[in-house]
């Protein structure tokens, strides 16, 4: 259930500055405030923390911090798709979740394939070895549709309210770093991946609350952060929304049978729509699964869903002949799992 109605003008404000772009520095508060007063929001350092504790408090957001790039921090993740008979759709449901290394399952509206789930894992090497259990146990097959190229990851959520475009971005504070080199991490980085992947403390100092937690010192957490940051191993900083609350409840993953030769031009295109938050090209199944091309998008009601499909329809037909078999649109109807990716293990397996 939606829960915006109780949201007031300095909240929204919050929800929508601070989706990104929250200052590293010891004290981030303080400037957080003062960037929201500059845009005409009259909100001090001690209320912009306890507002954004109380959102947190009342399932608003699902954390305040770092939202980690788990790619890049070590391991593999991979998207999955399977039939699963309605007799049996229980039965099956409970199989795949009682995988470990499923974080993520949905029910999607789809004729065939109406169950989908992630699965994250250590060695890349492990996803064949959990897919052939998965099916050995169901007796259904997997379709394995790892992420080939990846066009946009951004899942924003905005509200009616002050700084309805999201572009407050206070990111540029703190430290000045030279990026994380990509590849193995060390173990006091290991460390810190593990102790910030659930958020960060909500208090005045909470960089320096993970640096006593760590047993070292604020300056290396805010470098190493900004670092991180830099390189892609953490996509921003700030609270993350939980997007059902916020009333974005409308699931919509379209899918596409792009011509390969369109995929320079149009992946680009759909990833630059703002109501666009995942964009990836995926490998097609021959005989079962024709799409080569995801597009996510989020919703407030039915028919904001529809309009915005329309809007990636329409930007698709500037570019090639798009025919009513070519796509599809899968809502998710049911959330069966969702727990995380095992950020612990992924960075064990890629700390040097």
């Amino acid at each position: 259930m939606s829960q915006t109605a109780g949201l007031d003008r300095i909240d929204r404000a919050v929800v929508n500055a601070y989706q990104g772009g929250f200052p590293v520095v010891e004290r981030p508060f303080e400037p957080a405030a003062a960037a929201l007063r500059d845009r005409g929001v009259d909100v001090t350092a001690a209320e912009l923390l306890e507002r954004v504790r109380t959102l947190d408090d009342e399932g608003v957001l699902t954390r305040f911090g770092a939202l980690i790039n788990a790619a890049e921090i070590g391991g593999a993740a991979t998207l999955v798709a399977m039939h699963a008979p309605e007799e049996r759709f229980e039965e099956i449901a409970e199989a795949v979740n009682a995988r470990r290394e499923v974080a993520h399952n949905y029910r999607r509206e789809h004729p065939h394939l109406n169950m989908w789930f992630v699965v994250s894992v250590a060695d890349a090497d492990a996803i064949e070895a959990v897919l052939d259990g998965i099916e050995a146990e169901t007796g259904q097959e997997t379709y394995n549709l790892p992420k080939q190229r990846e066009f946009r990851v951004e899942a924003k959520f905005l509200l009616d309210g002050p700084l309805p475009d999201g572009d407050l971005d206070r990111s540029g504070l703190g430290p000045t770093v030279e990026p994380a080199e990509s590849g193995a991490l060390t173990p006091d980085e290991r460390d810190l991946v593990v102790e910030i992947q659930g958020g960060l403390p909500i208090t005045e100092t909470p960089y320096a609350d993970v640096a006593e937690a760590l047993g070292t010192d604020v300056e290396w957490v805010l470098r190493t952060i900004k670092r991180f940051d830099a390189a892609g191993k953490i996509r921003r900083v700030g609270v993350v929304p939980n997007h059902y609350a916020l009333g974005y409840t409308e699931n919509g993953m379209t899918v596409w049978d792009v011509p390969d030769e369109k995929l320079d031009v149009v992946g680009p295109e759909v990833a630059g729509l703002d109501f666009v938050t995942h964009c990836y090209e995926r490998p097609r199944h021959e005989g079962v699964w024709p799409y080569n091309f995801f597009a996510m998008t989020h919703g407030r009601s039915d028919e904001e869903s529809e309009q915005r499909i329309q809007q990636v329809k329409e930007t698709m037909e500037r570019h090639w002949d798009v025919g009513s078999d070519d796509w599809d649109s899968l809502f998710s109807t049911e959330i069966l799992k969702k727990t995380g990716i095992r950020l612990d293990e992924r960075a064990d397996a890629n700390t040097e």
